[in-house]
Order: structure tokens, then sequence, then C-alpha cells
């Protein structure tokens, strides 16, 4: 049971009997306790209302922490407080220090910087992880160093401040009166006052960390724009053929690449070289990973790209040149990229291409109602630097139909996790190609069966890319 201590004299004088001496009565002593009682749980309560609306006012921690052992010295009648916080670096520091006498507080801090010296340097070459971890032992020998260096003859009541269940620090209350007691309450009114610190530690950290959310999200919109940028806004019209492209990435930044470019230097300094009927590079590739490193490689990849095709190179040879330049890069990201490269000649209609472990693209001859796999053998981009790539050729007729595409078709999986695999994507393309001429219309359907495989309203898990390149029948073919 809590102590009650006796009541101070009034400031009222009491009542007197006739002989002129001081009547203290038992219900005049009665009052005065109950009135000392109110006076003193009014106190208390406009102090840690006080400490509650700083706590919801504040806005920068250390202004918060400044109250701290003051208030907790207050709310228990002390003569001073410190609270002492454990740094994630394995730092024990004294952060904050109140004392009613200067004097004494000179010495108090002195004895408390000399104790967390101590502890600090036995944590010295400790991980941060394991000094944290550590913290039950650290609190225990904190307690008894700052009991040895202040003095027994002081009054210590110290507790935690617990931060998601960790300790990340202690609350101390000092007092030199000789029959100053720690009562419950008045345990339980410092216990409040670290609780309420600790809700400021963790919002403090919540709010940085929301910060950073914050600054990486507006990082990520600019980077997912810069990317849909990079990627082309529209297809180019090339004479014979019609084209379609789609890019859905999984996340925000993405590591599918496609890209159209014209294969010589005069068409890229035209105004306009959509309108040309030379030559056109389609390639297609996929760095292995998601998010912002993959990103980050597809940019440079096209970069690369782009600058190698105007060399005039065949598809192997701009290969292997992209391969060489790229490898170092790669090999230090532990990242890799597959790349199908091919060029257009509209005036031949014959597709050249070599390709880097991608996907092959698939081909639909109208005339048989066949499709073929356009593969050639060369491993990864950035695997091996002495990797050879391997040149081929596929002649295009009237009406047939070629997709580009990467392994988030092939990849997708249902809520069984089944695959929806290439021979899916055959037999849907197959479909495609007999029932729609639009090459938008074949994309459109393409993306829809991969969609209601997985399940509608399901997000894939990889990003998905296809290109359509239909070639235009002869005007008496058209229906």
């Amino acid at each position: 049971m809590t102590a009650v201590p006796l009541p101070r004299p009034s400031s009222q004088p009491p009542e007197r009997s006739n002989s002129g001496s001081p009547d203290v009565t038992p219900v005049f002593a009665l009052k005065e306790l109950v009135a000392r009682l109110n006076r003193e749980q009014h106190k208390i309560q406009d102090l840690l209302s006080s400490l509650g609306f700083a706590l919801r006012s504040f806005s920068n921690l250390n202004q918060f922490l400044e109250l701290i052992p003051l208030m907790a010295s207050r709310v228990t009648d002390a003569d001073g407080g410190a609270l002492i916080l454990f740094r994630p670096n394995g730092q024990v520091k004294l952060e904050r220090l109140h004392c009613q006498d200067a004097k004494w507080g000179q010495e108090l801090r002195k004895g408390l910087e000399i104790a967390t010296r101590q502890i600090t340097a036995s944590l010295t070459g400790l991980p941060p992880g394991e000094a944290l971890a550590r913290s039950s032992q650290v609190v225990a020998m904190l307690d008894h160093q700052i009991t040895r260096h202040l003095g027994g003859e002081i009054q210590i009541f110290g507790t935690g401040i617990l931060v998601k269940n960790n300790e990340r620090g202690r609350l101390y209350v000092f007092s030199r009166e000789s029959d100053y007691t720690w009562t419950e309450t008045r345990q339980k009114l410092v216990r409040l006052v670290a609780d309420q610190t600790a809700v400021a530690i963790e919002n403090d950290e919540l709010t940085v960390e929301l910060k950073k959310k914050e600054r990486l999200d507006r990082e990520l919109e600019i980077g997912a724009d810069i990317q849909l940028r990079l990627l082309p806004r529209q297809c180019p019209a090339i004479d014979g053929i019609e084209l379609a492209a789609l890019c859905k990435t999984a996340n925000r930044v993405g590591g599918d690449y496609y890209d159209f470019i014209p294969a010589d230097y005069g068409q890229t300094r035209k105004a306009n070289p959509s309108n040309s009927d030379g030559k056109w590079s389609l390639a297609i590739g996929d760095v292995m990973g998601k998010g912002v490193p993959a990103g980050l490689i597809m940019t440079m990849t096209r970069g690369m790209l782009r600058a190698e095709v105007l060399n005039g190179h065949s598809p192997a040879r701009i290969l292997q040149h992209l391969n060489q330049v790229m490898y170092a890069d790669l090999e230090n990201s532990n990242r890799f990229v597959t790349l199908f490269y091919s060029e257009y000649d509209p005036k031949t209609r014959l597709l050249s291409y070599s390709n880097a472990a991608h996907n092959p693209p698939l081909l639909w001859h109208a005339a048989t109602n066949t499709i073929k796999r356009l593969d050639t053998h060369g491993m990864l981009i950035g695997l091996d630097i002495e990797t050879q790539f391997q040149d081929a050729q596929a002649q295009l007729e009237p009406g047939d139909t070629l997709i580009y595409y990467t392994d988030g078709f092939t990849d997708a999986a249902n809520q069984y996790g089944q695959r929806f695999d290439e021979e899916n994507l055959i037999s849907a393309f197959r479909w495609a190609c007999q029932h729609f001429d639009d090459p938008q219309q074949i994309l459109k359907y393409l993306f829809d069966c991969v969609q209601q495989f997985i399940g509608v309203g399901n997000p894939n898990s990889d990003d998905m890319t296809l290109v359509v390149l239909r070639v235009k029948p002869m005007p008496d073919q058209t229906s």
C-alpha cells in the first residue's frame, strides 16, 4: 500500500481553543490531507496532460526529449532526472539531464557521462546489430555503473524506453532526500513518462521512414516516366508491314525492353524516319530481375544497342560487340540480359536475326498455317565475354505474322502454380492469326488469354512485353 505523507502546516491559521493553542482535530487533519492529495493529483494530471500535448504537437523529437527528465522529476517530486539512449551504432549516450540544483547537476552529469563512456567502450568493436541484441546486458551494466558513480546515498529509480519490445534507452529519476521512497505510484508515473518517450521515438522513426519512402516513390515515378519515354512512343510506319506493341511492367520500373531502330545513319537524321523504306532493326530483351536495378540495365542496354546498330554490322556481330562492351558492368551487378535482335528489309521482306538466349519469336506462315520458332545458338549477354553468336534469316511472305515476346507470357502462373508456357501461347497465337487481320487485335487477344489464365484481376508477377509484326497481304489477297 502506498504510504501517505503527513499533512504539512496549512497556510490558513488553525482554529484555536479558548486557551489560545492550535486545536488540530482529526477532522481538520483529514481535510488537510484530502486537500493536499487533490492538489497533488491535479498537478500530476496537468503535467501529464502537458506531456501528451507536447507529444501530439512537437514535430521535432529533440524538443520533446527536453521535457522528459523535467516531467519525470516533477510528477514524482524528485530532485532530477536523466534520459540515456542506446544508439544503433552501439553508443550509449546521456541525451538529456534535468536537476533543480545546478551545482549538484554538474556532479550528476559528470558521473553519468563517466558511466555511459565505460559502457560504450565495452561495446566498441561489436557489430551494431549485436550491440542492440545485448541490450539486457547493457542495462544491467549501466544500472550498476550509475549507482557506483553517483553514490549509494542517492535514491535512484530507472525504467526502460521500449520501442517495439526493444530497449532503446533508460529513464532515471534521482532524489537526495534520505526518507524519499520509490512508491508503486511513483514508479508507475516514471514508467508512464518512459512510455510516452518510446512513442515519441517510434513516431519520429516512422516519420523518417515515411519521408524516405515518399522520396523513393518520387524517384520511382521519375524512373518509370523516363523508362516509359525511352520505349517507343508509337510503332513506326514501315513499308509493307503493320506493327503493334505493348509493355506491361510488374513494378513501376521494369526490366523488359523493345525497340524499333532505323538501321542506317541516314534514316536517323531524317525528321520522320518512319516514312523511310530503308532497313529497320527490331529488338526485344529482358534483364534478369525486376525493379530499379533491372530498369537501369535496360536503359544502358538500349543506349549501347542503338549506338552499335549504326556501325552496319550483321545481327550476330552486333550482339557480340554488345556482349563485350557490357560484360564487365553486368558481371559486377550479377545480372544478365537476354536479347533477340533482328533487321527487316522492306524491299526484300527478308528478316535477318540473331539470338542471345531470349525467347524465340514465333512466325506464322499464312500460306501453310504453320508456326516456326526463330532461334539461333548464343548465350546471355554478360555471361561469357567470348560468346559467339550466329546469324540466320527468314523470308517473310504477304499475310505472315511474327510475334516477339518476353518470358512474362510463358512464365505467367495461375492460382494452381501452372504456367501458361509456350505451347498455350502457340495455340492462342495460331487462333488469333486465323481470325484477326489487325496486329492490334492479335496483341489484345494474346494479353487477354494470359490474363484469363492467371485470373481476372490478378496481376502478373513479371513484366510482359509483346510486339506483333504482320506483313501486309497482296492487294488481290484482301477480301
